[in-house]
């Protein structure tokens, strides 16, 4: 295991903590400590947290490969993206605990998780692609469209807006805002909760549920494929 992803088992709960820098810049050596570690919880049949260092979850892709060449930058989306859809297929709960700033990518774990939880503060959550020069993926799009409260998805993908943590849950990034003290007891009580489904019922009735969302981003996946972002 990398220690881009630390990787914390206990009481059928997995929390996984982002480690990559200042920004925990999503790079393809995360994405694939990402995949290893949900690997890891799956076959502990575990509760999945999510979370970052203080003050962020993520504050996006790794702007050194996005810049590097164009075939490194589709190449790192398409696998952001695979990632994405492999969260919203996780047979087993996914919490996110986002402990401040998530953009970007950062918003689309967020949009990517069953529950989600973030702390009051001077905090940014939204997707800045736009004000950064980024044309959005096909495959962002769709994720905004099916998880985004209808009065935010123009404002958070068209015009880049960035919303405060209780802006960012009436938009539909998070489920619940808590004092930053609160983040990670509020997170483990939450997976305790979670114990009580019974999860071959959770595990079927999310694919049934998001059945059309995942087949759409398996296509606008292969699109974002072709096309320069």
């Amino acid at each position: 295991m990398t220690e881009l992803i630390a990787y914390q088992f206990e009481d059928g709960i997995a929390t996984l903590t982002l480690a990559n820098g200042k920004v925990n810049a999503i790079s393809p050596d995360v994405v694939q400590a990402f995949n290893s570690a949900l690997d890891r919880a799956e076959q502990d049949r575990a509760i999945v947290i999510i979370t970052g260092q203080p003050g962020i979850l993520s504050g996006g892709y790794d702007l050194k490969v996005m810049t590097s060449s164009p075939e490194d930058a589709v190449a790192l989306v398409a696998s952001g993206s695979t990632l994405a859809r492999r969260m919203l297929a996780h047979p087993f709960p996914i919490i996110v605990a986002c402990p401040g700033h998530a953009v970007a990518k950062g918003a689309f774990i967020l949009l990517s998780a069953d529950y989600r939880i973030g702390v009051e503060g001077a905090f940014s959550i939204g997707l800045n692609e736009v004000q950064i020069g980024m044309t959005m993926h096909h495959a962002g799009i769709e994720l905004a469209r099916d998880r985004l409260r209808k009065s935010a998805f123009h404002r958070s993908v068209i015009n880049g807006e960035m919303f405060d943590p209780q802006g960012a849950m009436d938009a539909g990034f998070l489920d619940r805002v808590v004092p930053a003290g609160e983040l990670m007891a509020v997170a483990r009580a939450t997976a305790q909760q979670m114990k009580k489904i019974q999860m071959t019922a959770h595990r079927n009735t999310k694919l049934k549920v998001r059945k059309a969302l995942l087949e759409t981003l398996d296509r606008a996946i292969e699109l974002d494929r072709q096309h320069q972002l």
